[in-house]
């Protein structure tokens, strides 16, 4: 069971589960929401399990079991998992609008700065100075972001972050 939310794109137990799947098994998820937000990638994932010849299972949609006709049944299996793919990124989409109404809200009564850098020139632990000042030595000298990151072992984020502050 991974506890991860649908909107992660980095999911290495959702990785190994397909990477293991084969003809004839059943990926079972408690909802689809859970599976992914994202209407490409969950279409992605479910024909990656089509091609497998394998069968996803979401426990909190409904199986149609009872239709005798396969392809009747593929049908409204299909129009449910299109609706609940539709409904889970609105409702990704409307929970996105609602942080940045509140986050502009915040600004303005002065509540809300952003989180604390912890890489700067002169931040209280040494080593994250040493990092901040080594990804801007590496910047200047014009090295490629992607060596800068490997080199130092920081995130995307904070490479670029520190670009970004040279060229202000």
């Amino acid at each position: 069971m991974e506890k991860v939310s649908g909107v992660e794109q980095d999911r290495p137990k959702l990785a190994a589960a397909m990477a293991h799947l084969k003809e004839g098994d059943e990926l079972v998820v408690i909802s689809l929401d859970r599976l992914s937000r994202d209407t490409e990638q969950l279409s992605q994932l479910m024909l990656r399990i089509s091609v497998k010849r394998a069968k996803l299972v979401v426990l909190d949609m409904p199986r149609f079991e009872e239709v005798s006709n396969i392809n009747t049944r593929h049908l409204l299996e299909d129009i449910i998992v299109s609706l609940k793919t539709y409904f889970a990124a609105e409702e990704r989409a409307q929970i996105k609008e609602r942080q940045r109404q509140g986050i502009e809200l915040a600004k303005k009564r002065g509540a809300f700065h952003g989180g604390q850098k912890l890489y700067t020139a002169d931040s209280e632990d040494p080593e994250r100075r040493h990092k901040y000042l080594q990804i801007q030595q590496m910047v200047t000298n014009h090295e490629r972001l992607t060596d800068i990151m490997h080199a130092t072992g920081c995130s995307n984020t904070l490479v670029y972050r520190v670009k970004h502050e040279l060229e202000a």
